[in-house]
């Protein structure tokens, strides 16, 4: 039960963080009925250039870090900021620019999982 919570709890506040830099397109992949997967859950997002990529990636470490203390075990990507990849064990954050999240097609790779959008405030609003 405690594990379930955490992850509750950090994709919460990973979800915070990208909106807070108005990431667009949020996606939560869970893996969790999949067979030999790395984590159990992905979020997926995407900024328009690696300047608001970069900003997603630091508002996430930001954001996750003072609310419930925890650091990513691993960040791949940040060199050119076209896809960052931030693993907090259980939970892998995929912040991508969209012409490299469309390239890669993640959510078609991983098509068996459950996958749930975020409507973003910003979306909400133009409703």
């Amino acid at each position: 039960m405690k594990k379930e919570n955490s992850t509750d709890q950090l994709i919460t506040q990973i979800i915070r963080g990208i909106e807070e830099v108005k990431g667009q397109d949020i996606e939560i992949l869970d893996l969790r009925d999949i067979e030999n997967t790395v984590c159990d859950y992905f979020v997926i997002c995407n900024g328009t250039s690696n300047t608001q990529v970069n900003a997603i990636v630091g508002s996430i470490q930001k954001i996750v870090s003072k609310s419930i203390q925890e650091k990513p075990w691993h960040v791949e990507g940040s060199s050119n900021a076209e896809w960052i990849l931030l693993d907090y064990v259980h939970v892998v954050v995929h912040v991508f620019q969209k012409h490299i999240r469309e390239f890669y097609n993640i959510e078609g790779l991983w098509g068996d999982a459950k996958s749930v959008k975020i409507e973003t405030s910003t979306k909400k609003e133009e409703a």
